[in-house]
């Protein structure tokens, strides 16, 4: 099968490696954003995609407006590949793109659909202090991931997992899934779906104001905020800004490796303070926060202008009292 591939970040390198090595399908091209300047020397810095791309010598396009470039259109029609392949891009695709394949376009979507349709579905599952997750692969429409379903595959979500061990678990999900989709799709062993719009969530774009805490909600909504935006969320630290990347609820059920804190949760919950308060600071484990409902434990923060730490240095290092007042 002549496949196409359209993908960006890290989250679509496993499915483009899986197609390229595997016998069934031959990928003509790859599709990717722009480059982008980052880091301090602003340098123009190709996308994991491309970088992958390049590796295995495939040719890459990199329009700006995939869908009003007409040297790009005018390839990806030449091309006449059986499949095109979504995943990541972070672009819309135009109906005329999404009819010249003769399979369709294929798209591994990060949720199991019709939940979590958009961009962000990794990150807003967290957030919503969701279980289980999966990945859908479906023939894409013009619209914003409603089309019809082929494939499902879910997977549990830990209480510690944040947005980057999600989406690495998921990614390797989506590349099996998409080898599967795409054989079976070719011998026409599977009915498309349509999705059920009643029952559809969605996941917006990340804004800046959703990292910051607010200490008056649970100490659970505030853990599922830190590891879904993972790691930008944040609050004020002696009128510092402090990034807060791990956090640990107490009083819930905890992995053996938390044990030893579970084991003091009889005497942590006789303590109290306001919304964002240190109420206490827990050997080897760091500064215990006060929440709207519940205690927090701050597993990593990191100083503006420094590096990450764990709870217990910054406790440590900042010789913080209990008393003083996150936020």
């Amino acid at each position: 099968m002549k496949i196409i591939f359209f993908g960006t970040p890290l989250f679509a390198v496993p499915s483009l490696e899986r197609l390229i090595n595997h016998p069934e399908f031959e990928v003509l091209a790859v599709v990717t954003q722009p480059d982008k300047r980052r880091g301090r020397g602003s340098q123009l810095t190709p996308s994991p995609v491309k970088l992958k791309a390049l590796e295995h010598q495939i040719p890459v396009w990199q329009p700006k407006r995939v869908k009003k470039h007409t040297d790009t259109l005018l390839s990806l029609q030449q091309a006449a590949a059986d499949a095109f392949v979504v995943v990541a891009y972070g672009q819309i695709l135009s109906l005329e793109i999404l009819q010249m394949p003769r399979l369709g376009c294929i798209n591994g979507h990060g949720s199991i659909l019709p939940q979590y349709r958009g961009a962000a579905p990794i990150q807003w599952c967290l957030y919503n202090g969701e279980t289980e997750t999966g990945i859908t692969t479906m023939l894409m429409d013009v619209g914003m991931d409603t089309g019809p379903m082929l494939l499902k595959q879910s997977l549990p979500i830990g209480l510690l997992d944040n947005a980057v061990d999600l989406a690495q678990r998921l990614s390797s999900l989506t590349a099996d899934l998409l080898v599967e989709t795409l054989i079976k799709l070719n011998n026409r062993d599977i009915q498309p779906i349509p999705q059920d719009d009643t029952q559809a969530t969605y996941a917006p774009l990340i804004k800046p104001e959703n990292y910051q805490l607010d200490w008056s909600r649970s100490a659970l909504a505030l853990h599922h905020q830190v590891r879904g935006f993972f790691p930008n969320c944040g609050s004020l630290f002696r009128e510092k800004d402090l990034k807060i990347s791990a956090t640990v609820p107490i009083g819930v059920e905890l992995p053996p490796e938390y044990q030893e804190l579970a084991q003091q949760w009889p005497r942590l919950s006789q303590l109290s303070g306001k919304p964002g308060e240190i109420v206490q600071i827990v050997k080897r484990f760091g500064p215990i926060v006060q929440t709207g409902e519940g205690l927090l434990l701050l597993q990593e923060v990191k100083l503006a202008g420094k590096r990450a730490q764990s709870g217990w240095d910054f406790a440590n290092g900042t010789r913080i009292a209990c008393g003083e007042i996150l936020g």
